[in-house]
């Protein structure tokens, strides 16, 4: 088993007024070498954005791009003809593919949106542009990791052009157990959202990231409070 450990506060972090952001790894102004990606994990952002402010359009291609909503809304537009707003127990992914312009905005005048930005790498290159978005609350459980992203089509969840699955668990009580990689030769990405874990036997706690691969399964002990995002994803980019 191989680890790296990722302190919340050892990322990168640039303050621009309306957008607060800490970056796990490389991203704009904030280069580290040592920290490009995890496997195909490419960008895991931690947005803040101010009430009414946002990302204006931009492009993107051969990019699967996924946006995890913590509190707030989130409006969203796209050169696809996509228009909405997605909330905290949403999930939203856009396969860009040949080339997609869009824009991310805070809908509120009056509180700020939190969210996950997080880049992954693609197994299949210039695909058709597509976008999805569902709520988690009919999937979602309590005190056990539940599955919101696969490469299956039909599968709980939304779907990428990778092998990747994604899954939260938000435990309101104690919890120790173990995972199960579906592939031994991935890696696992985990992100402490809320509260205290500890991932094969090293202490993590909030905004903490931790990587593991080189192993089949790993031993989890949560708190009562956590709130965790594991993502297990290819190693080869």
């Amino acid at each position: 088993m191989k680890t790296i450990v990722h302190k919340a506060e050892s990322r990168g972090h640039a303050n621009h007024g309306w957008l607060d952001t800490y970056h796990t790894f490389s991203f704009a102004s904030y280069y580290d070498p040592d920290r490009m990606n995890f496997g195909v994990i490419r960008v895991l952002n931690d947005d803040t954005v101010a009430p009414g402010m946002g990302f204006g359009k931009h492009p993107h291609d051969n990019m699967e791009i996924i946006s995890i909503p913590l509190s707030g809304d989130l409006e969203h537009e796209d050169s696809m003809g996509n228009k909405g707003v997605i909330r905290e127990g949403d999930i939203q992914v856009m396969s860009a593919g040949t080339g997609i312009f869009h824009s991310e905005k805070n809908k509120n005048r009056d509180k700020e949106v939190k969210f996950l930005q997080i880049w992954v790498i693609p197994n299949k290159q210039n695909v058709k542009p597509r976008y999805d978005q569902i709520s988690l609350k009919d999937i979602e459980k309590e005190n056990e990791f539940y599955l919101i992203l696969s490469p299956n089509p039909g599968e709980q969840g939304v779907w990428i052009h990778q092998d990747a699955w994604f899954s939260l668990g938000k435990f309101t009580k104690a919890w120790n157990g173990n995972y199960q990689l579906k592939n031994n030769a991935n890696g696992v990405y985990f992100f402490i959202l809320e509260g205290n874990v500890k991932i094969a036997g090293i202490d993590l706690s909030k905004r903490d990231g931790m990587g593991i691969w080189k192993t089949g399964s790993l031993d989890i002990i949560a708190n009562a409070g956590s709130h965790i995002l594991l993502m297990e994803i290819p190693m080869n980019r």
